[in-house]
């Protein structure tokens, strides 16, 4: 066994496949998913006015756009079209954003951060606050 770690290349083999383990195991560990279980969710939309509708919500749901198909039951209402990313929703509560028209777009965050995800893998946990706003490019 000496011999085998006298060897640059096996030595350094061994160290890449300890260094990729311990980064699976980091990720495994610290990764952004999804909680399983009872949640409350709150969502607030914005318009192109400013005005401000509040949705909340207890929920099993693992992602945002599970949320607001719930949602839709308090009168939340969405469209778009699926993509390669997954649903790009164009259109709020009866509210249009094209980008191509006027620059308007739906900006989504969470707990006041950008969403780093799409509506379809955006993970929900216990008291996750969402709010998608009408924004128009600069």
């Amino acid at each position: 066994m000496k011999k085998f770690f006298e060897n640059k290349r096996n030595l350094a083999i061994v160290i890449i496949v300890v260094v990729l383990a311990a980064m699976g195991v980091i990720y495994a560990l610290f990764a952004n998913r999804a909680t399983a279980g009872s949640k409350n969710v709150t969502l607030a939309v914005v318009d192109d006015q400013g005005a401000r509708a509040e949705y909340s919500c207890k929920t099993d749901a693992e992602y945002l756009l599970d949320v607001m198909k719930e949602l839709e039951k308090d009168g939340l209402t969405f469209k778009g079209e699926e993509s390669a990313y997954g649903l790009m929703i164009d259109t709020v509560n009866g509210l249009r954003a094209d980008y191509e028209a006027d620059g308007a777009y739906w900006y989504f965050y969470v707990n006041g951060e950008a969403c780093m995800n799409g509506v379809s893998t955006e993970p929900v946990k216990d008291g996750s606050a969402f709010e998608i706003v009408y924004t128009k490019a600069e």
